[in-house]
């Protein structure tokens, strides 16, 4: 069945509407990146770069390295843009764009997330890196699909008996990594845990200016929370919107954290630009071994 244009929305060159993509244009490894300006600091690394594109905060560069094929493709910030660049980046490998039909035979793609996080816990200091084993989502945009098979209700029943989970907000997800992908970027001096995804920056991560929030003791309550051993290690606003998406859809995802504050201890780093250039040369070199 063909997809309304109003669904699909395609610009007269045919790209897709948001990322000014056409499917030739992206590889089948996709870096993502919040920041617009850290996708040069990525394709800086390449051996060549054949192709670039910007429209809005969606900026894309795709080359190669060590006859790599890669994307680099910046989100913004935040899981409603997410929303956008994951079912744009399917569409391009899973939907006929000149018939508007689904393909049926679908592709996988392998999606690397290289961000900036704060850590939860005091034992993960500044300048480390965290790989994200699972997604907790607490921004509710995932509700908006038909999300009972990626969900595990155990851990996220026992979150919410934990933290006295306002009702009110959207129901906590948890969604885990891609396992391959994890295969290839873990090594020993990374920290694992769960990545807690929020819709916001201040409130919903628990910050106070001049607007008290719902719920003041929060982050302690989730600081102390472990279920079969899983702790929140760290606090931002993009994993688990990508896992959730990811695994709908049929796609492999991980994601790093390059930890440039610790909430639990006040500390924040010194220099983030040095953080995130060794956690962007770290990912790299593990993908094109």
């Amino acid at each position: 069945m063909s997809i309304k244009a109003s669904e699909l929305i395609l610009n007269p060159d045919g790209s897709v509407y948001h990322l000014n993509l056409k499917p030739e244009n992206i590889a089948q490894t996709i870096i993502l990146v919040g920041d617009q300006d850290r996708v040069e600091k990525v394709s800086k690394h390449f051996d060549a770069i054949e192709f670039k594109t910007q429209k809005r905060e969606f900026k894309t560069h795709t080359g190669t390295l060590n006859d790599k094929r890669i994307t680099v493709v910046s989100t913004g910030i935040g899981p409603d843009n997410i929303d956008i660049v994951l079912n744009e980046l399917d569409a391009l490998v899973n939907i006929d764009l000149e018939t508007r039909s689904p393909k049926e035979e679908l592709t996988s793609l392998n999606i690397i997330r290289i961000g900036t996080s704060g850590a939860l816990q005091s034992s993960i200091p500044v300048d480390s890196f965290v790989l994200s084993s699972a997604g907790l989502d607490i921004n509710g945009m995932l509700h908006s699909y038909c999300i009972e098979r990626i969900c595990n209700p155990d851990y996220e029943d026992a979150f919410i008996k934990h933290t006295g989970w306002n009702l009110n907000k959207a129901k906590p997800i948890l969604v885990k990594n891609s396992q391959a992908l994890e295969n290839i970027l873990i090594e020993d001096h990374i920290f694992k845990g769960v990545t807690l995804t929020a819709g916001g920056f201040y409130g919903p991560q628990g910050r106070v200016l001049r607007l008290p929030v719902q719920d003041p003791d929060l982050n302690k309550k989730i600081d102390s929370f472990s279920f079969q051993g899983m702790t929140v290690t760290n606090l931002e606003m993009e994993t688990s919107a990508i896992y959730g998406l990811s695994k709908l859809l049929g796609h492999h995802a991980v994601s790093l954290n390059a930890i440039i504050a610790n909430r639990a201890t006040g500390d924040f780093s010194k220099n983030p630009s040095e953080t995130i250039e060794k956690l962007i040369t770290y990912t790299l070199n593990k993908i094109t071994i």
